[in-house]
């Protein structure tokens, strides 16, 4: 049997787009021989919708969607998420659904059983779950129909499991041929390679061919990989979509026990750091385009952060769409200019030059008597941040651009960024990607063409806001810094964890103390696309005002 894949980019809340994007990708599906469909969870309204869905009107552009969409399905069935009514109350309002659209009707329909509500999913917020799920009957076969989460809970694969069920194993125990699963899996660092393996070990295991579709695209914060993928009953890759992608395919499934021919097709991924710059630059792409604007507005400073932040840029949008703004002032080295300059001729943006010095001078007279007897602190150097934050702000407003801020994820960690200041901006594309992972994606960029100025990678970083002053002055080196991160806000270490870990005790704490006080000003901060398995965020919620001692 032949199973057509629509990996698509949905937005969320664009029906009469979703939509025209749905129907041109079953066209086409039909077109290569598909004998049934599948498109991603939720498709129609896009994902996550969040609180849209305590819209009634919501809801019901939602079902008029699928209804105007089943009026032009023929007589291959495909199978779309979307959001439905909860009949059966007391419980939640709605369902994550997924319909069988056939001969211009809505021909069956199943629930998601498994809701998830950890990290960035509240799923159980909206839906109620479903308790009774059953295989769907195609030209005499069962087909188990199964939503995203639903196929997470494989009791050999994960060593705790969050669910008592395992929906998989209710639908083979009623017979079912093949597992079909519908998905919006968003993507971290790594995760391509754990869905993949978590579903062959499924396929192999259960000795069951499984189809698997999966969300492309970015929606907010979160992004999503596509990764399609169908396996054999010896969970071997019959086909694998792309990744970051929109792909629409058709893969043959043999739905025997044991099917006899091995395919011999190989789907490696790309090395780590092209992945997660291919990431961001969807994720940007998509979250420029989807709200509306067409170009953004870069500061350079001359280091790292900015020069990937302005290559990230000309991928997503073009170099045409992308403005690149130095902003120098009295404790600029002359690098920070000459190494701007040579990144934006190398990507071939338009460039201006806007010092700060004349109006930092004039705010200086205005504070000079209120600041008279008082030392040189904090106060001045946030005022330099401040003054070029206002200037990226006001060229946004005049040209219509969007800002991109330039901060990562271990300046955000521990305030080492400035309110009102370099934090300012629509969007924050780096701020779940740590500093030593900034420096191996910008080598990767440079291997073989070095766009982005050897100087930006190997001078030391600094903010440049006081005299001979280096990030090293403040914070530890950022080997360290990052590898205590990420065992204290990805995988949740305590304090004393951390230090058996062997890390020096005076830096954990150090380190803890100054990302706990930061929270305030994360919470001010402009969404940040997420790279990693705990970003800060909606994925992260923690408490600004509270004493506990971590």
């Amino acid at each position: 049997m032949k199973f057509g894949f629509l990996q698509l980019n949905s937005t969320i809340g664009d029906f009469p787009a979703n939509q025209k994007k749905l129907l041109a990708g079953y066209e086409k599906a039909v077109a290569l021989g598909a004998e049934f469909i599948m498109a991603p969870e939720l498709f129609l309204c896009g994902y996550p919708p969040r609180d849209l869905l305590l819209r009634d009107d919501f809801v019901e552009a939602n079902l008029a969607a699928l209804k105007e969409t089943a009026k032009k399905i023929g007589a291959v069935p495909l199978c779309v998420g979307f959001v439905d009514k909860n009949s059966s109350r007391p419980g939640r309002a709605l369902r994550n659904s997924a319909a069988i659209l056939q001969n211009g009707k809505v021909a069956w329909r199943t629930n998601k059983s498994l809701l998830p509500t950890y990290d960035v999913f509240d799923e159980d917020r909206y839906f109620e779950p479903e308790k009774k799920i059953a295989p769907f009957g195609f030209k005499g076969k069962k087909l188990g129909i199964t939503i995203c989460e639903d196929i997470w809970n494989d009791e050999d694969f994960w060593p705790e499991r969050l669910y008592r069920r395992d929906p998989v194993k209710e639908l083979i125990a009623q017979g079912a041929d093949i597992i079909v699963n519908i998905s919006a899996s968003p993507w971290h660092d790594g995760k391509e390679r754990i869905r993949r393996e978590m579903l062959r070990r499924v396929a192999r295991d259960e000795k069951v061919s499984l189809a698997h579709v999966n969300l492309v695209g970015a929606n907010d914060e979160l992004i999503f990989d596509g990764n399609s993928v169908a396996f054999d009953a010896r969970g071997e890759i019959i086909v694998a979509g792309k990744g970051f992608k929109e792909d629409v395919f058709v893969a043959g499934m043999d739905l025997k026990k044991n099917p006899k021919k091995k395919p011999s097709a190989n789907h490696e991924f790309p090395p780590r750091e092209a992945q997660i710059f291919t990431a961001l630059s969807l994720g940007i792409r998509d979250y420029i385009h989807k709200c509306g604007f067409k170009s953004v507005i870069v500061g350079l400073s001359g280091g790292i952060d900015s020069a990937l932040m302005a290559v990230l840029a000309v991928d997503a949008l073009g170099k045409e769409n992308v403005l690149g703004v130095a902003m120098p002032a009295r404790y600029s080295s002359e690098g920070s200019l000459t190494d701007a300059e040579a990144l934006a001729k190398n990507l071939g943006i338009r460039y201006e030059v806007l010092p700060i010095e004349p109006v930092f001078c004039a705010v200086e007279k205005q504070l000079e008597k209120i600041f008279a007897k008082l030392k040189t602190n904090e106060a001045e150097e946030n005022l330099q941040s401040r003054l070029r934050g206002t200037t990226l702000m006001a060229l946004s407003n005049k040209f219509g651009a969007l800002v991109l801020t330039t901060g990562n994820k271990s300046e955000m960690a521990v305030g080492y960024c400035t309110l009102y200041g370099d934090m300012n901006g629509a969007l924050a594309p780096l701020a779940d990607v740590l500093k030593t992972d900034i420096y191996k994606v910008a080598r990767w960029i440079n291997h073989g063409n070095a766009v982005i100025p050897e100087n930006s990678i190997l001078k030391p970083p600094s903010a440049e806001l006081r005299p001979n002053q280096k990030d090293q002055d403040s914070l530890p080196p950022y080997e360290i810094l990052d590898g205590i991160l990420d065992l204290y806000v990805v995988k949740n270490l305590s304090r004393e964890q951390i230090i058996h870990q062997g890390f020096n005790a005076e830096i954990v704490n150090e380190v803890l103390n100054k990302i706990n006080f930061a929270e305030y000003k994360r919470r001010q901060a402009a969404p940040a696309l997420k790279i990693s398995a705990r970003a800060f965020g909606m994925g992260r919620r923690i408490p600004i005002a509270q004493r506990f001692q971590v």
